[in-house]
């Protein structure tokens, strides 16, 4: 069991070892001769540890001992740096989402001049109407991110994320007057939240929601007037707000 590890220690004298004579490298191709035969007779276990000898004696005596080492190596290697590629670009795609959609907000009211003066001029009011109607905040004070579109009373999500909403609903119908509203915030045509009013003592009214929304990109957020319903006077306390609360990371990269 001591052959092979002896015949290594006289490959190292051999090949490693230097002499000073002129037959030097006679003895050194002799001692390399008589390695390699006593290599070939060996029929033992190789006591290679974790080094492929299989390799350089039964199969390519010129190829690497170390080649599926370092092909294992390679491979794990490859498969490392496929994965952290990928966490950078993951990493990259959500940078620019926090980044480019940080500031996503608006705040817009109703203009007066809107209405449809129904009640004459001492008391312009927005509807009744035959069906239900978007309310068109169209005076902007803010928009950020430009999301939303004041001709329509449209809010449109340009990233998936979580969204805060708010409105806030006034009427005045004076003296002998029904306050009769309805105002109902829609999202992409089903009614999210309402606030309403029906009162034939109380001539004048406001109310506010606030709600909070997870919105998928290109998810149409806005406000509508009940059919049948009105907002009379001052409309322009009428206000529409919004903003990003955080976007989803996590939306498709693609």
């Amino acid at each position: 069991m001591v052959v092979f590890p002896l015949v290594l220690l006289l490959a190292w004298q051999f090949l490693c070892g230097r002499g000073h004579d002129h037959d030097h490298d006679h003895v050194q191709s002799a001692g390399v001769a008589l390695l390699t035969e006593a290599a070939l007779q060996w029929r033992g276990p190789l006591p290679c540890g974790q080094w492929d000898c299989d390799c350089t004696f039964n199969q390519q005596r010129g190829c690497c001992c170390a080649a599926n080492q370092m092909f294992r190596l390679e491979d794990h290697s490859f498969k490392r740096i496929h994965r952290l590629w990928h966490d950078v670009i993951s990493l990259d795609y959500r940078v620019k989402i926090l980044t480019d959609y940080s500031r996503i907000s608006f705040n817009a009211v109703m203009d007066p001049s809107n209405s449809n003066m129904i009640y004459g001029p001492t008391l312009p009011c927005f509807g009744p109407f035959n069906t239900n109607v978007p309310i068109p905040y169209s005076i902007v004070s803010f928009s950020d991110g430009h999301a939303y579109n004041p001709s329509l009373g449209i809010f449109t999500a340009p990233c998936s994320g979580v969204y805060v909403f708010s409105f806030t609903v006034y009427s005045s119908v004076g003296e002998a007057k029904l306050l009769y509203h309805k105002v109902q915030l829609m999202v992409n045509g089903v009614v999210a939240v309402s606030v309403w009013e029906n009162n034939r003592e109380d001539f004048e009214d406001n109310a506010n929601q606030v709600v909070v929304l997870q919105l998928q990109r290109g998810d149409q957020v806005y406000v509508e007037l009940v059919a049948g319903r009105k907002l009379c006077s001052h409309l322009e306390n009428n206000i529409f707000t919004g903003y990003m609360l955080y976007p989803d990371t996590d939306e498709d990269e693609h």
